[in-house]
């Protein structure tokens, strides 16, 4: 089967139509990734092109990285300094595919990006985050990069404390800690595309499937497109409401509390953090726990 013609590409495409759809991908900004399946590597092989070369996985300029744990795979993302909303428009030239060597130091460009180009510059921290997800559990297969407005303004006014953050969220939609019973980690400001940031993103992976990055963007994960949009969509909806209330007051008069969340864990089969539900000394916004 054509790469064009496949299920997985509508999908890829569909998903980053939304997110710039939503505002969160202006020029360039953002990236997207997918671990392809075996039978999905089955499907669409005959159209790969094999005969490139290998190329060095760097962080940064002569930076050697390494991802032993997704030896052989094949990735499906989005290209450097491509727009979002060019990609439903002429996929092979904004997205590709590309497979590591057996060491898991190079890859090779095996089909896209038809008028040239380089896998996004992010790649580095996306395949840090995919080999740490994929020994979390082998089925997270999307890592996704957006710039959500709201998450990110959030990220100035309340504390870049994951307690405080996740806490802060989650009493704006009832949803979130459905969704996201695990939290949202944080990570300070960091120079992007660098191995600091990619280690701190995918260490918060390893436990948690959202990290914002303070004053510049989200990394997600799922197990598929429509997961992992719904999940960064839910956070961003929730900030949305929290940016609206903080410009009305610094207080709240009324709040969810830890036991009205712990009442979601049995009906909804979750299982909350209890990190995040500790008892608040007041309703003010952005007050860090005294425990």
């Amino acid at each position: 089967m054509k790469v064009l013609d496949s299920e997985l590409l509508k999908g890829y495409a569909r998903m980053a139509m939304n997110g710039f759809n939503q505002g969160w991908h202006e020029r360039n900004g953002g990236n997207l990734s997918y671990r392809l399946k075996a039978e999905e590597v089955d499907l669409l092989k005959d159209d790969f092109n094999f005969s490139g070369d290998w190329q060095e996985i760097g962080w940064q300029k002569n930076d050697e990285s390494a991802f032993p744990g997704l030896a052989g795979e094949f990735f499906m993302v989005s290209g450097s300094g491509k727009y979002f909303r060019n990609i439903e428009l002429d996929p092979a030239a904004n997205v590709c595919i590309i497979q590591l060597n057996e060491e898991g130091n190079r890859f090779k460009k095996v089909w896209g990006l038809v008028n040239g180009g380089r896998p996004t510059s992010e790649l580095p921290t996306h395949l840090a985050n995919l080999e740490v997800l994929k020994n979390r559990d082998e089925n997270i297969r999307v890592v996704y990069h957006c710039h959500p407005t709201n998450t990110v303004a959030l990220t100035y006014v309340l504390p870049l404390d994951e307690r405080v953050f996740t806490r802060e969220i989650y009493e704006m939609a009832t949803e979130c800690p459905i969704v996201f019973p695990e939290g949202i980690g944080i990570v300070p400001w960091m120079l992007c595309g660098g191995k600091l940031i990619g280690d701190a993103t995918s260490e918060i992976m390893k436990t948690k499937d959202i990290a914002v990055w303070a004053h510049h963007g989200a990394f997600c994960c799922g197990y598929d497109f429509d997961l992992t949009f719904g999940l960064m969509h839910t956070v961003e909806k929730a900030a949305e409401i929290l940016v609206k209330v903080r410009s009305m007051t610094d207080t709240k008069v009324n709040t969810i509390t830890p036991e009205q969340f712990r009442e979601l864990n049995a009906p909804f089969g979750v299982n909350i953090n209890e990190k995040f539900l500790y008892e608040r000394h007041t309703f003010k916004i952005g007050e860090m726990p005294q425990d």
